[in-house]
Order: C-alpha cells, then structure tokens, then sequence
C-alpha cells in the first residue's frame, strides 16, 4: 500500500494512504485552486456539523379522546431513537404531525425525551388551565392540518436517547394522518425528525 509521508519540523509525520482494500474504480482528491480549507474528520467535527440524522415516518391513522386537562397520550409509532457521539453535542428535532379534530376543539402536542417533557413552559394562564404544550391546532370546524415545531435540545449524554410526541385534545375524538371522520380522501403523513449537532 502506498503513502506520502508529509514530516513535520518537530519531528512527527502526517501520513497520507492508499485504502486498506482496492477500490471499485479510480478515486481522485481534488484540492481548491483558488481557497484554503482545513480537513475535518469524523472525530473533530466543526461546531454545527450534522453528525448524523434519525427519521420516523407514520403512515397509518391514530384517534384519541384524551382531554388535555386530564393529561396526555403517546402518539403511538411517532417517535426517533438516537444515540449521540459526544455528551456536548445537541439534538435538533422536528416535527409534522398531520391531525384532525372536530369542531371547535383544540389539539395540543408535545415533545419529550424519555419520560421527559423537555422545554416545558413555565407557569399557568390566569384563569385558564394549563394545557402545557409545544404546539396545537384550533379547528373551528371539522378539518384537518399540519402542525410542526423544532426543539434544539442539549441530552448531555452519550447513550440511546428516545423523542416521542403525545398529544390530546379539548372535546371529542382527534386524528393523526387523517380527517376525523376517517372518510374520504383525507390521508397524510407525519414524522419527527432527530439530527445530532456537534457543540
């Protein structure tokens, strides 16, 4: 196997080699003519680099009747698992949840990483009740929408991390991927999305 062995004035060597094993054709490393640049490796990720990126897609409907002011539900086959590469990296994770609900009801959504409720806000409307949520959708009739948010989040760990969404609703029965009513051609998909962050 071939090298170049590029030896610095303190002594020591950058070695640069040929693949261990033969590749399929010819590989060419071009240099710029007109720009400097640094090599990064796997290892050394410059701050913001994309480390790696998880994605759960749910195509089948899902219908609930949990009211928000009682608690909330897994949004069952909604969730990512990650495993980050350094405890100081972050998760950015995102969301789409197509969802429908009857007239005049709300459905409120939220992320959390385990059986934690990550971001939550802080204390409850004067008067009102706090439905501690993320995001919602309000229908004032019986329709259906999109509804998404990001969270940049901060693990602080190296080992298997799980985001899951769940949801409820004010009144009624709400669905995931499609029209309430379960009729017509009323069908989408959602997703969350989990991208690790170098710090």
């Amino acid at each position: 196997m071939s090298s170049i062995k590029l030896k610095h004035s303190g002594g020591n060597s950058v070695i640069i080699a040929a693949p261990s094993s033969n590749p399929a054709s010819d590989r060419t490393l071009t240099l710029p003519s007109n720009a400097d640049g640094t090599v990064l490796t796997t290892t050394n990720p410059k701050a913001g680099n994309i480390i790696q990126v998880k994605q759960t897609i749910k195509k089948d409907r899902f219908t609930t009747t949990q009211v928000a002011s009682n608690g909330y539900t897994d949004l069952t086959g909604l969730s990512v698992s990650i495993t980050p590469a350094s405890s100081s990296n972050k998760i950015l994770v995102t969301t789409q949840i197509y969802n429908g609900a009857a007239n005049n009801a709300v459905n409120f959504f939220r992320l959390l990483r385990g059986s934690t409720f990550i971001e939550q806000p802080s204390g409850t409307p004067s008067g009102g009740t706090g439905y501690n949520a993320h995001a919602y959708s309000y229908y004032d009739h019986s329709y259906q929408d999109s509804t998404a948010w990001s969270i940049l989040d901060s693990p602080s760990t190296t080992s298997e991390i799980t985001y899951k969404i769940q949801m409820a609703t004010t009144s009624g029965t709400s669905a995931i991927n499609s029209f309430v009513g379960g009729t017509g051609n009323y069908y989408g998909i959602s997703m969350i999305t989990a991208m690790e962050v170098a710090a």
